[in-house]
């Protein structure tokens, strides 16, 4: 695994991580916003 592949590997696991915490505080906008930016970095590790 290259040294970029594990950078965007990290910013997704903060994005779940993020997401997930906000569904639990109960802020779904933000927590769809965080999906989404994580989802965007997923395309980076094609």
């Amino acid at each position: 695994m290259t040294l970029e592949r594990a950078a965007w590997s990290v910013v997704i696991l903060a994005c779940l991580i993020t997401a997930i915490v906000l569904v639990v505080r109960g802020f779904l906008g933000y927590a769809a916003v965080s999906t989404a930016v994580g989802l965007a970095a997923a395309t980076n590790l094609r």
